[in-house]
């Protein structure tokens, strides 16, 4: 679910954006709990008119970039940053082997901003580079952060549309750890790109972005510019998988 975070705008559009994110949040509480399946994920609902083709302002949880321009940086996981992350000792992945990259992204409401990934520290530079790309090609993002513990257990409904990389948990519905667990998976926007398996469909509410024919700021497209980028650094797209079909997800290991 959605955090209260502050937002980096100033005047009336902190207003604006304020009453925007609040109405957001407001409608989220008040829908019912999903019905749920056998194996404990909601079943799949059609989506809420207020998470379509949404546009919400982005909170922001590091300075926007001073002058507009794409800027990166890659360095050790500093340790408060591990603390809030989802990162223990039986992880498979040391601390050692993992960078703390930010990246500048273009927000859903068109302006700057700065976000943070934990990647495998052998991936971080090109990670970054993909960034880059998406920045130069103005792919809208809505948010990135890195996944705190209480997030792997909150209803997967989509409100928190976060782009991520670094999560210490199994693949879905697997035993094995995902290569989230390695820090050689990145998932982006996973609202406009869900997951499908049968008729399971994660987050539980993006339903309607099962259609691949619509157009909708955010969406990954085959030949667009999130595949683009990350197949120039050799990663796989898991919207091309036949089941399930991963559309947010890319990796390095191709799982």
């Amino acid at each position: 679910m959605r955090r209260p975070l502050t937002i980096a705008v100033v005047g009336p559009a902190l207003v604006a954006a304020g009453l925007a994110l609040a109405g957001t949040q407001a409608a989220a509480a008040e829908r019912p709990p999903l019905p749920l399946r056998p194996d404990g994920y909601g079943v799949a609902q059609p989506t809420p008119p207020d998470l379509l083709d949404r546009r919400l302002p982005t909170r922001d949880i590091l300075p926007p970039p001073a002058d507009g321009r794409f800027a990166s940086t890659v360095g050790p996981v500093p340790d408060d940053v591990l603390a809030r992350s989802t990162w223990k000792p039986e992880c498979p992945v040391p601390p050692a082997d993992l960078r703390y990259v930010t990246v500048s992204f273009r927000g859903f409401d068109g302006t700057a901003h700065t976000g943070e990934l934990i990647v495998a520290a052998q991936v971080a530079d090109d990670v970054a580079a993909v960034f880059g790309d998406l920045y130069a090609a103005d792919f809208p993002i809505e948010e990135m952060r890195v996944v705190e513990p209480a997030e792997l257990t909150a209803p997967p409904t989509g409100d928190d549309n976060n782009t991520t990389a670094f999560v210490c948990r199994p693949a879905v519905g697997l035993t094995r750890w995902s290569a989230h667990a390695l820090g050689l998976a990145v998932d982006v926007n996973p609202f406009q790109n869900p997951y499908s398996k049968g008729d399971l469909v994660l987050p539980e509410l993006a339903s309607a972005y099962l259609d691949r024919e619509r157009d909708l700021p955010g969406m990954i497209k085959d030949g667009g510019p999130v595949v683009t980028a990350f197949e120039r650094i050799g990663w796989k797209w898991g919207g091309r998988w036949t089941s399930p079909v991963d559309r947010h997800h890319f990796s390095r290991t191709g799982t």
